[in-house]
Protein backbone atom coordinates (compact mmCIF):
# COMPACT_ATOMS: atom_id res chain seq x y z
CA UNK A 1 0.00 0.00 0.00
CA UNK A 2 1.22 3.51 -0.84
CA UNK A 3 2.25 5.27 2.45
CA UNK A 4 0.79 8.50 1.08
CA UNK A 5 -2.70 7.02 1.35
CA UNK A 6 -2.25 6.68 5.14
CA UNK A 7 -1.04 10.25 5.66
CA UNK A 8 -3.51 12.15 7.96
CA UNK A 9 -3.31 15.34 5.87
CA UNK A 10 -3.98 13.38 2.68
CA UNK A 11 -7.00 11.68 4.29
CA UNK A 12 -8.37 15.06 5.45
CA UNK A 13 -8.73 16.24 1.85
CA UNK A 14 -9.41 12.98 0.00
CA UNK A 15 -10.93 10.70 2.66
CA UNK A 16 -10.79 6.94 2.21
CA UNK A 17 -12.26 6.83 -1.32
CA UNK A 18 -8.91 6.21 -3.02
CA UNK A 19 -8.11 3.43 -0.57
CA UNK A 20 -11.23 1.39 -1.23
CA UNK A 21 -11.11 -1.90 -3.12
CA UNK A 22 -13.06 -1.43 -6.34
CA UNK A 23 -16.26 -3.44 -6.46
CA UNK A 24 -17.35 -5.48 -9.44
CA UNK A 25 -20.10 -3.75 -11.36
CA UNK A 26 -23.05 -5.89 -12.39
CA UNK A 27 -24.95 -4.98 -15.54
CA UNK A 28 -28.69 -5.63 -15.47
CA UNK A 29 -31.24 -5.44 -18.21
CA UNK A 30 -34.79 -6.48 -18.84
CA UNK A 31 -37.13 -7.19 -21.67
CA UNK A 32 -40.06 -9.35 -22.66
CA UNK A 33 -40.65 -12.67 -24.37
CA UNK A 34 -43.22 -15.42 -24.87
CA UNK A 35 -43.25 -19.20 -24.47
CA UNK A 36 -43.65 -21.31 -27.60
CA UNK A 37 -43.41 -24.86 -26.19
CA UNK A 38 -44.71 -26.56 -23.05
CA UNK A 39 -41.18 -27.67 -22.12
CA UNK A 40 -39.99 -24.07 -21.79
CA UNK A 41 -38.69 -22.67 -25.07
CA UNK A 42 -39.32 -18.96 -25.46
CA UNK A 43 -38.61 -16.28 -28.06
CA UNK A 44 -37.23 -12.81 -27.39
CA UNK A 45 -34.97 -10.24 -29.04
CA UNK A 46 -31.25 -10.99 -29.29
CA UNK A 47 -30.38 -7.57 -27.88
CA UNK A 48 -32.42 -8.35 -24.74
CA UNK A 49 -30.19 -11.28 -23.74
CA UNK A 50 -26.94 -10.25 -25.43
CA UNK A 51 -23.98 -10.75 -23.10
CA UNK A 52 -26.14 -12.18 -20.33
CA UNK A 53 -24.40 -14.60 -17.95
CA UNK A 54 -27.68 -15.34 -16.23
CA UNK A 55 -31.29 -15.10 -17.41
CA UNK A 56 -34.24 -15.03 -15.03
CA UNK A 57 -37.70 -15.49 -16.53
CA UNK A 58 -40.74 -14.33 -14.54
CA UNK A 59 -44.18 -15.40 -15.78
CA UNK A 60 -47.31 -13.25 -15.56
CA UNK A 61 -48.50 -15.27 -12.54
CA UNK A 62 -45.30 -14.45 -10.65
CA UNK A 63 -43.53 -17.80 -11.05
CA UNK A 64 -39.81 -17.39 -11.69
CA UNK A 65 -37.42 -19.69 -13.55
CA UNK A 66 -33.75 -19.74 -14.47
CA UNK A 67 -33.20 -19.62 -18.22
CA UNK A 68 -30.36 -20.43 -20.60
CA UNK A 69 -29.78 -18.76 -23.96
CA UNK A 70 -29.82 -21.53 -26.58
CA UNK A 71 -29.11 -19.42 -29.63
CA UNK A 72 -29.13 -15.88 -30.99
CA UNK A 73 -29.07 -14.21 -34.38
CA UNK A 74 -28.00 -10.57 -34.32
CA UNK A 75 -28.95 -9.87 -37.93
CA UNK A 76 -32.57 -10.82 -37.25
CA UNK A 77 -32.42 -9.68 -33.60
CA UNK A 78 -33.93 -12.98 -32.44
CA UNK A 79 -33.03 -15.29 -29.58
CA UNK A 80 -34.34 -18.55 -28.12
CA UNK A 81 -34.15 -19.11 -24.36
CA UNK A 82 -34.84 -22.41 -22.55
CA UNK A 83 -36.21 -22.36 -19.03
CA UNK A 84 -36.27 -25.33 -16.68
CA UNK A 85 -39.97 -26.09 -16.35
CA UNK A 86 -39.40 -28.59 -13.51
CA UNK A 87 -41.67 -31.10 -15.17
CA UNK A 88 -44.61 -28.71 -15.40
CA UNK A 89 -46.36 -27.95 -18.65
CA UNK A 90 -46.09 -24.23 -19.26
CA UNK A 91 -48.69 -21.99 -20.93
CA UNK A 92 -47.87 -21.52 -24.60
CA UNK A 93 -48.57 -18.58 -26.91
CA UNK A 94 -50.61 -19.36 -30.01
CA UNK A 95 -48.64 -18.43 -33.13
CA UNK A 96 -50.44 -16.80 -36.03
CA UNK A 97 -49.44 -16.01 -39.62
CA UNK A 98 -47.93 -12.59 -40.18
CA UNK A 99 -48.22 -12.87 -43.97
CA UNK A 100 -52.00 -12.61 -43.57
CA UNK A 101 -51.80 -9.19 -41.90
CA UNK A 102 -53.23 -6.17 -43.68
CA UNK A 103 -52.78 -2.46 -43.05
CA UNK A 104 -55.53 -1.36 -40.66
CA UNK A 105 -55.76 -4.66 -38.75
CA UNK A 106 -56.04 -4.35 -34.97
CA UNK A 107 -52.98 -5.50 -33.00
CA UNK A 108 -52.04 -5.60 -29.32
CA UNK A 109 -48.51 -5.19 -27.93
CA UNK A 110 -47.78 -7.02 -24.67
CA UNK A 111 -44.70 -6.54 -22.51
CA UNK A 112 -42.96 -4.77 -19.65
CA UNK A 113 -42.24 -1.20 -20.80
CA UNK A 114 -39.98 0.72 -18.42
CA UNK A 115 -40.41 -2.02 -15.82
CA UNK A 116 -44.23 -1.94 -15.73
CA UNK A 117 -45.19 -5.63 -15.78
CA UNK A 118 -47.94 -7.05 -17.99
CA UNK A 119 -48.68 -3.86 -19.92
CA UNK A 120 -51.01 -4.10 -22.92
CA UNK A 121 -51.31 -1.42 -25.61
CA UNK A 122 -53.70 -1.35 -28.56
CA UNK A 123 -53.14 -0.11 -32.08
CA UNK A 124 -53.40 -0.92 -35.75
CA UNK A 125 -51.00 -2.13 -38.40
CA UNK A 126 -49.75 1.12 -39.93
CA UNK A 127 -47.53 -0.40 -42.61
CA UNK A 128 -46.02 -3.70 -43.69
CA UNK A 129 -42.59 -4.69 -44.99
CA UNK A 130 -40.70 -1.70 -43.64
CA UNK A 131 -37.10 -2.50 -44.53
CA UNK A 132 -34.24 -2.27 -42.05
CA UNK A 133 -32.80 0.58 -44.10
CA UNK A 134 -36.06 2.55 -43.91
CA UNK A 135 -36.27 2.03 -40.15
CA UNK A 136 -32.69 3.23 -39.66
CA UNK A 137 -30.87 -0.02 -38.90
CA UNK A 138 -29.45 -1.08 -42.30
CA UNK A 139 -27.10 -3.59 -40.66
CA UNK A 140 -30.11 -5.85 -39.92
CA UNK A 141 -31.82 -8.17 -42.42
CA UNK A 142 -35.50 -7.61 -41.66
CA UNK A 143 -38.76 -6.25 -42.98
CA UNK A 144 -40.81 -4.93 -40.08
CA UNK A 145 -44.47 -4.62 -39.20
CA UNK A 146 -45.13 -0.97 -38.32
CA UNK A 147 -47.80 -0.22 -35.72
CA UNK A 148 -49.05 2.72 -33.68
CA UNK A 149 -49.40 0.49 -30.60
CA UNK A 150 -46.97 1.87 -28.00
CA UNK A 151 -43.71 -0.13 -28.01
CA UNK A 152 -41.17 1.21 -25.52
CA UNK A 153 -37.91 -0.06 -23.97
CA UNK A 154 -38.86 -3.16 -22.00
CA UNK A 155 -41.44 -4.18 -24.60
CA UNK A 156 -38.62 -5.61 -26.72
CA UNK A 157 -39.09 -9.32 -27.31
CA UNK A 158 -42.73 -9.35 -26.28
CA UNK A 159 -45.56 -10.55 -28.52
CA UNK A 160 -47.57 -8.47 -30.95
CA UNK A 161 -50.91 -10.30 -31.21
CA UNK A 162 -53.89 -9.99 -33.52
CA UNK A 163 -57.54 -9.69 -32.49
CA UNK A 164 -57.73 -13.48 -32.14
CA UNK A 165 -54.90 -13.59 -29.61
CA UNK A 166 -52.41 -15.10 -32.06
CA UNK A 167 -48.80 -13.87 -32.07
CA UNK A 168 -48.07 -12.16 -35.38
CA UNK A 169 -44.87 -10.33 -34.43
CA UNK A 170 -42.07 -9.82 -31.92
CA UNK A 171 -41.96 -6.26 -30.59
CA UNK A 172 -38.70 -4.40 -30.85
CA UNK A 173 -38.05 -0.88 -29.53
CA UNK A 174 -36.04 0.91 -32.21
CA UNK A 175 -36.91 4.59 -32.05
CA UNK A 176 -37.27 5.37 -28.37
CA UNK A 177 -38.26 9.01 -28.97
CA UNK A 178 -40.82 8.36 -31.70
CA UNK A 179 -44.46 8.56 -30.62
CA UNK A 180 -47.04 6.50 -32.45
CA UNK A 181 -44.41 4.49 -34.32
CA UNK A 182 -43.54 0.97 -33.21
CA UNK A 183 -42.01 -1.96 -35.04
CA UNK A 184 -42.26 -5.73 -34.78
CA UNK A 185 -40.45 -8.63 -36.42
CA UNK A 186 -42.93 -10.79 -38.38
CA UNK A 187 -43.57 -14.10 -36.62
CA UNK A 188 -43.22 -15.97 -39.91
CA UNK A 189 -39.56 -14.91 -40.05
CA UNK A 190 -39.00 -16.19 -36.53
CA UNK A 191 -40.66 -19.53 -37.33
CA UNK A 192 -38.06 -20.11 -40.06
CA UNK A 193 -35.13 -20.19 -37.63
CA UNK A 194 -36.53 -20.99 -34.16
CA UNK A 195 -35.66 -24.69 -34.29
CA UNK A 196 -32.12 -24.00 -35.51
CA UNK A 197 -31.54 -21.52 -32.69
CA UNK A 198 -33.03 -23.92 -30.13
CA UNK A 199 -30.49 -26.54 -31.25
CA UNK A 200 -27.65 -24.03 -30.89
CA UNK A 201 -26.98 -23.85 -34.62
CA UNK A 202 -25.60 -20.79 -36.37
CA UNK A 203 -27.92 -19.20 -38.91
CA UNK A 204 -26.32 -18.65 -42.31
CA UNK A 205 -27.38 -15.55 -44.25
CA UNK A 206 -26.81 -15.31 -47.99
CA UNK A 207 -25.45 -12.13 -49.56
CA UNK A 208 -24.09 -11.00 -52.92
CA UNK A 209 -22.28 -7.83 -51.87
CA UNK A 210 -23.91 -4.74 -53.33
CA UNK A 211 -25.55 -1.58 -52.07
CA UNK A 212 -28.54 -0.46 -54.11
CA UNK A 213 -31.22 2.15 -54.62
CA UNK A 214 -34.67 1.60 -56.05
CA UNK A 215 -34.76 3.06 -59.56
CA UNK A 216 -37.76 4.54 -61.36
CA UNK A 217 -37.89 6.40 -64.68
CA UNK A 218 -38.75 9.59 -62.76
CA UNK A 219 -35.73 9.18 -60.47
CA UNK A 220 -33.46 8.55 -63.46
CA UNK A 221 -34.82 11.59 -65.31
CA UNK A 222 -34.18 13.87 -62.33
CA UNK A 223 -30.65 12.50 -62.09
CA UNK A 224 -29.96 12.99 -65.79
CA UNK A 225 -31.15 16.62 -65.67
CA UNK A 226 -28.68 17.37 -62.88
CA UNK A 227 -25.46 18.87 -64.35
CA UNK A 228 -23.53 17.43 -61.41
CA UNK A 229 -24.80 13.87 -61.88
CA UNK A 230 -22.09 11.20 -61.65
CA UNK A 231 -23.59 9.19 -64.50
CA UNK A 232 -26.38 9.21 -67.07
CA UNK A 233 -28.88 6.55 -66.02
CA UNK A 234 -31.32 4.76 -68.35
CA UNK A 235 -34.89 5.80 -67.54
CA UNK A 236 -36.07 2.34 -66.56
CA UNK A 237 -37.30 0.51 -63.48
CA UNK A 238 -35.16 -1.77 -61.30
CA UNK A 239 -32.48 -1.59 -58.62
CA UNK A 240 -29.38 0.45 -59.40
CA UNK A 241 -26.07 -0.67 -57.91
CA UNK A 242 -24.29 2.20 -56.13
CA UNK A 243 -21.47 0.17 -54.59
CA UNK A 244 -19.96 -3.28 -55.09
CA UNK A 245 -18.10 -4.79 -52.15
CA UNK A 246 -14.58 -5.81 -53.27
CA UNK A 247 -14.02 -9.58 -53.59
CA UNK A 248 -17.73 -10.22 -52.96
CA UNK A 249 -19.86 -12.66 -55.01
CA UNK A 250 -21.22 -9.69 -56.97
CA UNK A 251 -17.71 -8.44 -57.75
CA UNK A 252 -16.58 -11.90 -58.84
CA UNK A 253 -19.64 -12.23 -61.10
CA UNK A 254 -18.83 -8.93 -62.83
CA UNK A 255 -21.41 -6.56 -61.36
CA UNK A 256 -20.35 -2.90 -61.50
CA UNK A 257 -21.41 0.42 -60.06
CA UNK A 258 -24.42 1.91 -61.90
CA UNK A 259 -25.50 -1.48 -63.26
CA UNK A 260 -29.29 -1.80 -63.12
CA UNK A 261 -30.67 -5.11 -61.86
CA UNK A 262 -33.89 -5.80 -63.78
CA UNK A 263 -34.52 -9.53 -63.45
CA UNK A 264 -33.42 -12.25 -60.99
CA UNK A 265 -34.25 -15.89 -61.70
CA UNK A 266 -36.94 -14.81 -64.14
CA UNK A 267 -38.62 -12.41 -61.71
CA UNK A 268 -38.87 -8.77 -62.73
CA UNK A 269 -37.27 -6.38 -60.24
CA UNK A 270 -38.98 -3.09 -59.40
CA UNK A 271 -37.07 -2.08 -56.26
CA UNK A 272 -33.98 -2.72 -54.15
CA UNK A 273 -36.25 -4.26 -51.53
CA UNK A 274 -37.24 -7.01 -53.99
CA UNK A 275 -33.59 -7.90 -54.61
CA UNK A 276 -33.06 -8.11 -50.85
CA UNK A 277 -36.09 -10.38 -50.43
CA UNK A 278 -34.85 -12.80 -53.09
CA UNK A 279 -31.35 -12.98 -51.61
CA UNK A 280 -32.78 -13.50 -48.11
CA UNK A 281 -34.69 -16.56 -49.34
CA UNK A 282 -31.64 -18.00 -51.08
CA UNK A 283 -29.28 -20.47 -49.43
CA UNK A 284 -25.58 -19.78 -49.16
CA UNK A 285 -23.85 -21.23 -52.23
CA UNK A 286 -26.85 -21.10 -54.56
CA UNK A 287 -26.53 -19.38 -57.93
CA UNK A 288 -28.78 -16.51 -58.98
CA UNK A 289 -29.38 -15.66 -62.64
CA UNK A 290 -29.18 -11.86 -62.73
CA UNK A 291 -30.17 -9.84 -65.80
CA UNK A 292 -28.74 -6.32 -65.79
CA UNK A 293 -28.67 -3.20 -67.91
CA UNK A 294 -25.30 -1.48 -68.26
CA UNK A 295 -25.19 1.93 -69.85
CA UNK A 296 -27.87 3.08 -72.26
CA UNK A 297 -28.23 -0.11 -74.29
CA UNK A 298 -26.12 -3.04 -73.07
CA UNK A 299 -27.94 -5.96 -71.45
CA UNK A 300 -26.00 -8.74 -69.73
CA UNK A 301 -26.82 -12.03 -68.02
CA UNK A 302 -24.69 -12.78 -64.96
CA UNK A 303 -24.47 -15.77 -62.65
CA UNK A 304 -24.00 -14.72 -59.02
CA UNK A 305 -23.19 -17.39 -56.44
CA UNK A 306 -24.33 -16.24 -53.00
CA UNK A 307 -21.83 -16.06 -50.15
CA UNK A 308 -22.05 -16.24 -46.36
CA UNK A 309 -22.68 -12.79 -44.88
CA UNK A 310 -20.78 -13.64 -41.69
CA UNK A 311 -17.53 -13.66 -43.71
CA UNK A 312 -17.91 -10.03 -44.81
CA UNK A 313 -15.24 -7.70 -43.44
CA UNK A 314 -16.57 -4.47 -44.93
CA UNK A 315 -19.62 -3.00 -43.23
CA UNK A 316 -19.86 0.53 -44.59
CA UNK A 317 -22.29 3.21 -43.44
CA UNK A 318 -25.62 3.57 -45.20
CA UNK A 319 -28.29 6.18 -45.20
CA UNK A 320 -31.61 7.09 -46.77
CA UNK A 321 -33.04 4.37 -48.97
CA UNK A 322 -29.71 2.68 -49.48
CA UNK A 323 -30.24 -1.05 -49.28
CA UNK A 324 -27.78 -3.86 -48.63
CA UNK A 325 -28.38 -7.05 -50.49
Amino acid sequence: MDPLLEDPLFKKFFGDELNKVPRERLERGQGSGFIISTDGLLITNAHVVKGADKVTVTLTDGRSYVGAVKGTDDLLDLAVVKIESKGKNLPVALLGVSNELEVGDWVIAVGNPVGLDNTVTLGIVSSLNRSSAEVGIPEKRLNFIQTDAAINPGNSGGPLVNEFGQVVGINTAIRANAEGIGFAIPIDRAKDITQQLAEGNKIQHAYIGVKMLSLTPEFAKQNNEDPNALAIIPEVEGAIVVHVVPKSPAAEAGLRRFDIIQVINGKAIHSAKEVQAIVDKTRVGETLMVNIMRGPTDKLDLKVKTGDLSTVKETGAQSGRLQDD
